[in-house]
């Protein structure tokens, strides 16, 4: 998976190509827990991510396609049990309401490959006042 991320990494922030593949190209490139992140739009169990409590200099990409979506610079620990940030990479993702439970959130996904990565609320800190609530399975770690 490694060689199809370095592959994909975005080259030019202003023009992202999206990348389309089929639902059986998806369950080669993605262990079982990913593909679930990414592509059911399931959510891991708060705490179970190494990326919650990552604090190295580093990027943060799309763990389906490799896209940067935030940076080491962009983090905060947000207390939930999931990797927080109080913004994101301008254009790197795209936001739609989901109703899952019942009222309505702000989900957000790669803008490349359509992953699902979280949750944005309106309870983070300044300077924006987001908290960008993400998946630790939909993202890798680059270290700078």
């Amino acid at each position: 998976m490694a060689d199809f991320i370095q592959h994909h990494l975005d080259k030019n922030p202003e023009s992202i190509e999206k990348l389309e593949l089929g639902n059986s190209v998806w369950c080669e490139r993605l262990p079982s827990d990913r593909y679930k992140v990414l592509r059911e739009e399931d959510t891991e169990p708060a705490g179970t991510n190494e990326l919650n409590d990552e604090k190295r200099d580093g990027e943060y990409l799309c763990a389906g396609c490799g896209l940067l979506l935030f940076t080491s610079e962009m983090k905060f620990d947000s207390g939930t049990g999931w990797p927080s940030f109080f913004r994101a990479v301008d254009n790197h993702v795209a936001i739609k309401t989901d109703f899952k439970l019942i009222y309505p959130r702000k989900e957000y996904h790669c803008a490349r490959c359509e992953g699902h990565q979280g949750h944005v609320f309106n309870d983070g800190p300044k300077p924006t006042g987001k908290r960008w609530c993400n998946n630790g399975l939909a993202l890798v770690f680059s270290k700078n």
